[in-house]
């Protein structure tokens, strides 16, 4: 990996990766990766693309999601079963520095494609395998998505109203958790290389990134035998904590996680007696005061809008946000002096809103080079590029093998 000296290319410009995933972690934790620069090449079946083409609205027929989860990578396409597809994921992994896939654990082994034959080529490959239970133990060949990891990990268990059912998340909450994670662990693996000059593999199973992220509740049932209730929007750890709609429909959050905040905040809906109550010094007792401190609150903020709210809590240097849709994002001063939505075109729509990198670098910025792309848009230059002829080209697709 050579780091970028060029801001305007990336800080990982030079890092080559590939993307054999499908669906979100592997594919997400790729895009991370393109976005900061590397040359990511997105492997996909010739006859069965990556089911995250079909997700999610279109428009005309063009798939919106894959604009954004495919931007910065060239496709390709490969069948890795067969003897053609092995010869085209072998040279890329001969000249690459990271492969990302997520088959089930041993399929990769079965077309002898293992981290053995990989690495054979390229001692220095990096080999990133995302799978929904990781490469051992008794799951380990089940099919695995983020929705599974989202119920095993206790997520759904604590979250919803306390007398309802445990709820998931209307997003791949677990598989973006895991990416991030897989990103993490394969820049980690790379820095290891710098001193050993080898590679190694990466296992993520996406029920543990999103674990890791629940807080202590391993240790709350070791030590006191208890678990994390739901609680709806409150939390169990302070108060007030909720979102409350305000007198023009609309609705904002406030936390006091802080005991100052909580202070300000009683002090500004009119209640400062609140604060001389023995148990308001405690965050937990606090929560425990949740339906007294919501009507004080609740009802302060029903009186007014949501503006008035807003400008009342910051002036007031107590904590709020308006619960926003993707058309206040937009519109939001913060997010766009931060540069947080990019407009890029792209060649079959035009000019098109996206979200961009997760965050900014001085010397070498995220960059959107470009949209995702259509199914195998790119397969002959990289085919070209590993020393495939356009005669070798055509026999493999000739015989679907690319």
């Amino acid at each position: 990996m050579t780091v970028s000296r060029d801001p305007a290319r990336g800080a990982l410009a030079g890092l080559r990766v590939v993307d054999a995933a499908t669906l979100f972690a592997g594919p997400m934790a790729a895009l991370h990766l393109g976005d900061m620069g590397a040359d990511v090449v997105k492997l996909e079946h010739p006859e069965r693309p990556d089911p995250a083409r079909t997700h999610g609205a279109s428009e005309n027929g063009v798939n919106l999601w894959w604009k954004t989860l495919g931007r910065n990578k060239r496709t390709a396409t490969a069948d890795l079963s067969t003897e053609g597809g092995r010869e085209v994921l072998l040279a890329l992994a001969e000249r690459s520095d990271v492969v990302i896939e997520n088959f089930r654990p041993g399929t990769l082994e079965r077309w002898g494609l293992g981290y053995e034959e990989l690495s054979a080529r390229n001692p220095g490959l990096v080999l990133a395998r995302v799978s929904g239970f990781g490469q051992v133990g008794p799951y380990r060949t089940r099919p695995g998505f983020g929705t599974l990891a989202e119920a095993m990990s206790g997520f759904a268990a604590m979250t919803g109203e306390p007398d309802g059912p445990p709820t998931l998340p209307p997003f791949g909450l677990a598989d973006g958790i895991a990416s991030l994670a897989t990103a993490f662990a394969v820049m980690v693996a790379l820095s290891a290389r710098a001193g050993t000059g080898r590679g190694q593999v990466v296992d993520t199973a996406i029920i543990e990134p999103i674990l890791a992220m629940l807080g202590p509740q391993i240790t709350r049932w070791d030590r006191l035998g208890t678990v994390q209730p739901r609680t709806g929007n409150r939390s169990v750890n302070n108060a007030p904590r909720n979102t409350y709609r305000t007198g023009d429909g609309k609705w904002v959050a406030v936390s006091t996680s802080a005991q100052s905040i909580a202070e300000r905040v009683v002090r500004l809906v009119g209640r400062p007696e609140l604060a001389d109550e023995p148990w308001f010094g405690s965050g937990a007792e606090r929560a425990r005061h949740a339906d007294v401190l919501d009507a004080a609150v609740g009802g302060w903020i029903a009186a007014r809008t949501r503006d008035e709210v807003v400008a009342a809590f910051e002036e007031a240097q107590a904590a709020v946000a308006p619960v926003y849709d993707a058309s206040d994002i937009v519109d939001d001063p913060q997010f766009r002096e931060l540069g947080t939505i990019h407009r890029i075109e792209d060649p079959e729509l035009g000019p098109m809103l996206m979200q961009g990198p997760l965050f900014r670098l001085s010397g070498n910025d995220g960059v959107i080079r470009f949209t995702g792309r259509a199914h195998g848009a790119d397969t002959d230059e990289v085919l070209a590029e590993l020393g495939f002829t356009p005669e070798r080209i055509a026999g493999l697709r000739a015989k679907g093998q690319v």
